[in-house]
């Protein structure tokens, strides 16, 4: 198995604890204020793993475009975050986290907007079945 493949299943692994410990997180705090704590935690944390890995003697080698890019995506990070915690405080997690990997589909027509990618009759099925899922897993019964 390739290492990216591992890399991202770990990711998936380690966000759906981000639901299951902010759903239990959020009970008696206001989700913004949540969300707050959570980056700084974060940011402390990948402060520490930077100094441990001596990654911040590549600073000088970030150029402007690249850091623009870097600073639009903590952007849309931050602003992601913000707008789950505010789902999750009333949803129900296994629904906010299914209208959350939307971001899959949203991914797919970025990536054909933006980056040029194509679209595969695979990927077109993956997206579609994404939706799908997500659409049931929010309905009410």
């Amino acid at each position: 198995m390739e290492l990216w493949i591992i890399y991202a299943l770990l990711s998936a692994v380690f966000a759906a604890l981000v639901a299951i410990f902010g759903k239990i997180g959020l009970q008696n705090i206001d989700s913004t204020l949540a969300t707050t704590i959570r980056a700084f935690v974060m940011a402390l944390f990948l402060l520490f793993v930077s100094l441990s890995l001596g990654k911040f003697g590549y600073l000088n080698t970030i150029k402007n475009k690249v850091l623009f890019f870097i600073i639009l995506s903590g952007i849309s990070g931050a602003l992601s975050w913000l707008f789950y915690f505010f789902a999750l405080k009333t949803g129900v997690a296994s629904g906010v986290a299914a209208l959350d990997r939307l971001s899959v589909v949203f991914v797919v027509v970025f990536s054909i907007l933006f980056l040029g990618e194509k679209l595969t009759l695979f990927t077109a099925a993956g997206a579609l079945l994404i939706t799908a899922g997500a659409i049931l897993m929010t309905i009410k019964r």
